[in-house]
């Protein structure tokens, strides 16, 4: 028997809890108590329950909902803009996705702990992403055909680790200097 579609009303909240988990996930650690990302929601905390029966079943609905954001971000962002502005575009929210994680790093690790992966899908999923970003780009002729997606990514990663010592204005530098040694030599 094929499940029923959620109901609107159930769709939002259960949209406005994931919201809310990762606000609170990100800001406040583990240590957040599910009441309050329910109130935060503006949901009671049977409703929270319903949609997310454990603690670790929020935390990893939050997870896979900003890797999911990031991933679908690529097609949409080539859809609305040149190549390699999507690119650089698409670089920014990578960033603020890894401080994201890095924010709810605690919470994943509980996760890991019970027996879950929020990871398990995560590595491919952002490579093709990029590739589609990093394609567009090189067919556009804008940055060189020599770029691995994985080697931009730790690239990338490198930048939001070091974004977490450094000023918003500077990750944005540090960003753009990624760009300009991709578009040498093209």
């Amino acid at each position: 028997m094929a499940a029923r579609p959620m109901r609107a009303d159930a769709q939002r909240n259960r949209d406005r809890l994931i919201e809310a988990a990762v606000r609170a996930f990100s800001q406040d650690g583990p240590e957040v108590t599910l009441e309050a990302i329910a109130k935060d929601a503006g949901v009671g905390i049977g409703t929270l329950y319903r949609h997310f029966p454990t603690r670790e079943a929020l935390v990893d609905a939050a997870y896979r909902n900003e890797l999911t954001k990031l991933i679908d971000a690529a097609p949409a962002l080539l859809s609305a803009m040149a190549p390699d502005v999507a690119l650089r575009t698409w670089m920014d929210r990578f960033v603020a996705y890894m401080t994201t994680k890095q924010g709810m790093g605690d919470a994943l690790k509980a996760l890991i702990a019970s027996g879950g992966n929020p990871f398990k899908d995560s590595r491919e999923g952002l490579k093709q992403a990029l590739r589609l970003l990093l394609d567009a780009s090189v067919d556009a002729g804008k940055i060189r055909a020599d770029v691995d997606a994985w080697d931009m990514l730790v690239s990338l990663s490198g930048v939001a680790l070091a974004g977490e010592q450094a000023k918003h204005e500077q990750i944005g530098r540090l960003l753009d200097l990624l760009m300009d040694g991709l578009r040498y030599g093209r």
